[in-house]
């Protein structure tokens, strides 16, 4: 049966709300349910009007990150990426070598996209496994979350340019300098607003009488940094996160952060992130094979290794927590991939493959926080 898109929608985010329910009470993330439902859709819905679909899921991207730079100001960045840089610098190396066997030992722009796939981390299950974590150690959780979605995203487009417009190395590290540059002006003027214009900010919001008022404010400036973050060569879900972390509660200030962020909130959870989640598992694509199966075992247990000896606390279950929570992979990946393999700078085996790694990732991460969030008491506060 054929149905408008507006039918389509409404079937995707009804039969992802209920799953994601069911999954939130047998102690899963919300999303992993999403993500199943989409799957199950997949089967049974065809003809699909995919433009329309594939639009509503960047939606879904664009208020996702701009919901995860609200849940983090800019000092808890700083803060925690003194910490989490370095491990995410060490993962990101690690797991380039690590599919180097897969590509036959030649550096390609394969490696380089699969390698920042594995080294990123889920926000939603470093969140679900807080209370593990300890309010300090959850900034760097948080903040590796953050940092890995973002690195992931430049990563992936610079190789894009790369490769469709031949640039040079030098071509190349312009980019990248012109992208640091972008993002340390956004972030300078943040600070400089904070410092010098906090109380008129605060006032003029005051003067807001709606929450339409508010919501349009906060669209007119995501969308065009957004759109400035796409002419710069990057992903405009970036422009939405920085946003997003620009509107922190010492800015705005207590009551009207919360007004923001309960707008954001529920427009995000409501409706585009059930489409987005379930979208990532109608599109999901993957070969089964020993090949598959050995490639994602090593992965995942090496990257757990390596992260429990880097956040190491003297206690086992605490480490292993945080290790998980960290080397959850994400559903990031799942778009990355997609979107490196419609370029063409990412091959159909290692697309399979990193996809594959990135669902089995979260729920495999996901199961070990349930699993210890069961035995004994919680000894990470």
């Amino acid at each position: 049966m054929a149905f408008d898109v507006i039918g389509y929608v409404f079937i995707i985010i009804a039969v992802a709300r209920i799953f994601a329910e069911v999954f939130e009470r047998i102690g899963y993330p919300g999303f992993l349910g999403e993500i199943t439902a989409g799957l199950m859709l997949g089967v049974f819905l065809h003809d699909l009007p995919r433009e329309d679909l594939t639009l509503m899921a960047e939606f879904g991207v664009f208020f996702l990150m701009m919901y995860a730079g609200l849940e983090l100001t800019p000092e808890e960045v700083r803060i925690g990426g003194k910490k989490s840089l370095p491990i995410y610098v060490i993962t990101l190396v690690v797991m380039f070598f690590l599919t180097l066997p897969f590509t036959g030992y030649r550096i390609e722009t394969d490696n380089f996209i699969v390698a920042s796939i594995l080294a990123v981390a889920s926000a939603p299950i470093v969140i679900r496994l807080t209370r593990f974590f300890g309010q300090e150690f959850l900034h760097v959780a948080l903040s590796y979350a953050v940092i890995s979605e973002v690195g992931t995203l430049v990563i992936l487009y610079l190789l894009i340019n790369f490769e469709l417009h031949h640039l040079s190395y030098f071509e190349l590290f312009l980019e990248l300098l012109k992208d640091a540059v972008f993002l340390t002006v956004v972030l300078g003027l943040n600070y400089v607003i904070g410092i010098k214009q906090r109380l008129k900010i605060i006032r003029a919001l005051r003067r807001l009488q709606s929450d339409e008022a508010v919501f349009g404010m906060v669209m007119i400036l995501a969308t065009s940094l957004a759109l400035i973050s796409e002419e710069l060569g990057l992903h405009f879900s970036i422009g939405a996160f920085l946003v997003g972390l620009m509107l922190h509660s010492d800015l705005l200030g207590t009551k009207q952060y919360e007004r923001v962020h309960t707008i954001i909130s529920g427009i995000t959870y409501g409706i585009f992130a059930p489409i987005f989640f379930a979208w990532r598992g109608i599109n999901f694509e993957t070969e089964f094979s020993l090949e598959v199966v050995y490639f994602f075992v090593v992965i995942y247990l090496v990257r757990v290794l390596i992260t429990t000896v880097l956040v190491w606390e003297k206690d086992l279950k605490v480490s292993l927590t945080r290790a998980a929570g960290i080397s959850s992979f994400g559903v990031l990946g799942l778009l990355v991939g997609e979107v490196g393999y419609s370029y063409g700078v990412l091959s159909e085996h290692m697309y399979a493959l990193a996809s594959l790694a990135s669902v089995l990732g979260i729920f495999v991460s996901a199961t070990i926080g349930l699993v210890l969030s069961h035995i004994g008491g919680n000894k990470g506060e």
